[in-house]
């Protein structure tokens, strides 16, 4: 499945289509695509009430859009006195970025259009470049000239004695009978989404053949690219391996065992490629688990467990897990890497406020640091 965007005439805009084709043939996921076309139909939209070709505009037009979406307001007819609900600064800048994109896209290909919106930008004088500025030393950098400003939040992070509770409620081990009790699919899944930091849907596109049991090496899981994920999962920054400990090991292999015991390696033609988190109850047995059951099952657990916030998502255990590597000193780009980010900078803007907290806590025991000065120091 994908998106496109249609315009009045119920023609396809075909500039904009160049550019999603542009994003698909990078293998950018469909979700990207679906937002990118959402920001780009109401920008069309725009463009149309207005009677403006699209590679007529400017800053003017693009500020005049942004107001637009922030009053929730983009090509209506009538403005209201009394404005809707505003727009959140995130959506508004989902939304201008897909824009801007869209005629970063067409200067490349010679649009003159998208010069109005992008300067040049060289390097300013001082000790701090940004990377990789020698390569645009001479000839400068494109940069929008157009910027929306997002608050930053702190991410959702859920504490060790909720993780633990879930885990609980999930399944527990019973000494008596040598066994698991309850579901322990479940357990597994987030105690793996506890423990590597993956996607909710990395992880339900793993395969056993992805999963490479430690022999006298450390543990590790295959994030691999794939695009034939029957409920279209895919890892969303290619292929990388997040090596993990001998007890989520030891929880891959108890939840194998309980699949051979529920009949998994006599109905599956081919185990390595199987999915590991699978039906077992309802739908066709041993087929990969729809994203849709596992929202549906977290939300009954969350019923059960006061303690869990009622607005949380599988994605909280991502940022639980970047949060802690940080916190115990752990370089930003090594938790980069593990997370799968294509550009540390990401993982910057999302979790600089650990650091800078960690680093700002150091500074509360000022009496503690002014001792180190000693009495070498004379006025």
């Amino acid at each position: 499945m994908t998106w496109t965007v249609l315009a009045d005439d119920c023609r396809v805009a075909e500039p904009i289509e160049q550019y999603l084709e542009y994003l698909r043939s990078g293998d950018c996921s469909p979700n990207t695509v679906r937002n990118y076309a959402r920001g780009l139909a109401l920008w069309w939209t725009f463009l149309e009430r207005r009677a403006q070709a699209w590679d007529a505009v400017g800053v003017t037009e693009l500020g005049t859009f942004i107001g637009q979406l922030r009053r929730g307001s983009v090509a209506e007819d009538v403005v209201l006195l009394r404005g809707k609900t505003r727009a959140a600064d995130t959506t508004v800048a989902s939304r201008a970025r897909a824009v801007m994109g869209f005629y970063h896209y067409h200067a490349a290909r010679g649009v003159e259009v998208a010069g109005q919106l992008y300067e040049t930008v060289w390097a300013r004088p001082g000790s701090y470049l940004p990377f990789l500025e020698h390569v645009a030393r001479r000839t400068g950098r494109r940069s929008s000239v157009v910027k929306v400003r997002v608050r930053a939040k702190p991410v959702p992070l859920l504490r060790p004695d909720q993780m633990a509770s879930i885990r609980e409620a999930e399944a527990s081990w019973d000494a008596g009978a040598g066994a698991w009790s309850g579901e322990l699919r479940y357990r597994f899944l987030w105690t793996l989404l506890e423990e590597t930091g993956l996607r909710l849907g990395e992880a339900l596109g793993l395969r056993h053949r992805d999963w490479r049991t430690g022999t006298g090496t450390t543990a590790q899981v295959g994030v691999v690219y794939r695009e034939d994920h029957p409920y279209g999962l895919r890892a969303k920054s290619g292929h990388r391996r997040v090596f993990i400990g001998s007890a989520l090991d030891r929880l891959y292999g108890d939840w194998v065992w309980a699949l051979c015991e529920a009949g998994a390696d006599f109905e599956l033609d081919d185990w390595d490629n199987a999915y590991i988190f699978c039906n077992l109850h309802r739908g066709r047995r041993f087929a990969a688990i729809r994203p849709e059951s596992v929202y549906k099952h977290l939300g009954s657990v969350k019923r059960q467990l006061p303690t869990i916030p009622g607005e949380m998502t599988p994605h909280w255990y991502r940022h639980t897990h970047a949060t802690a590597l940080l916190l115990a000193g752990v370089p930003m780009h090594v938790v980069s890497r593990r997370l799968g980010h294509a550009d540390v900078q990401t993982t910057i803007n999302t979790y600089a406020h650990v650091t800078e907290d960690a680093e700002l806590r150091a500074c509360a025991d000022w009496q503690k640091i002014t001792q180190a000065w000693g009495t070498g120091y004379e006025s």
